[in-house]
């Protein structure tokens, strides 16, 4: 593979390789929303690059406003279609193989990484952020059980007790507080978010890449088995919620921006 040459041609991502450092990119701006298709490409996209010898780092970016805005839910189509159940080949189940790919991965995350945008940045093994950018768990906003196997990656991230905070206040966070409770690792200025990022993913590429890989290897030892069984979890609990009176109040609220007038029904 040549610099700038991409691991494949994608809708919805832009990706690259310069030197020892790929480039893959959301590109669905503003919101940068993560549907099925996005995130197997996405999979897809870090898979090429774990077979690309010259590459041994990976930033994952998003043009646009925010990081990702999770999951569309501002439209009665996109409510009637998580109302009806999962498909086949669900979101979850393409989101596991994020988390068996074997090279390092740095996030630029601003503005906005909500719900299952959060699953995403989580899913990188370092996170550089900057002033404007929030971050939010907010599924039980919306009046259903968190997912993206946050409930596996968030707790071995932030401790058990930050991470059922969010879960279940659904608060957002600044990148201030996200620094300090180790979600987030480096603050930047939004105009050097990029570069950081790079820089980053640089000097982890300065190191052996054999030794790198496999000291990745042990530390996340585990933890795509145990994403694989949260989101199983998950999938079943969100499943008969999704049909509740409070989902479709959740839903309606976050359209209306206002609080949720939840029933526990």
């Amino acid at each position: 593979m040549t610099d700038n040459s991409p691991a494949g041609t994608y809708p919805h991502l832009a990706v690259s390789l310069s030197g020892a450092v790929a480039t893959v990119e959301l590109r669905r701006p503003p919101n940068n929303f993560i549907d099925r298709d996005l995130i197997a490409d996405l999979a897809d996209a870090l898979e090429r690059f774990d077979r690309e010898p010259q590459c041994r780092a990976i930033v994952l970016a998003a043009e646009g406003r925010h990081f990702s805005g999770g999951a569309d839910f501002s439209s009665a189509g996109a409510e009637a279609g998580l109302a009806a159940g999962p498909p086949k080949r669900h979101l979850y189940k393409e989101a596991i193989r994020l988390f068996r790919t074997t090279k390092p991965i740095v996030a630029a995350v601003q503005g906005a990484a909500v719900g299952a945008g959060l699953g995403l940045a989580v899913a990188a093994d370092f996170r550089v952020t900057c002033a404007e950018a929030r971050f939010s768990a907010n599924f039980t906003r919306l009046g259903f059980h968190p997912g993206f196997g946050l409930t596996a990656t968030l707790p071995r991230l932030i401790g058990k007790q930050r991470a059922a905070l969010l879960f279940y206040t659904g608060r957002r966070i600044s990148a201030e507080e996200a620094v300090a409770i180790g979600l987030a690792d480096l603050l930047v200025p939004h105009g050097e978010l990029r570069n950081a990022a790079t820089a980053l993913a640089l000097e982890i590429a300065q190191s052996a890449p054999l030794a790198i890989v496999a000291t990745r290897e042990t530390l996340r030892r585990g933890l795509a088995d145990a994403v694989q069984a949260a989101t199983e979890r998950e999938l079943e609990e969100q499943e008969w919620q999704r049909r509740t009176d409070d989902f479709r109040e959740g839903v309606k609220a976050m359209a209306e921006r206002r609080l949720p007038d939840f029933r526990g029904q």
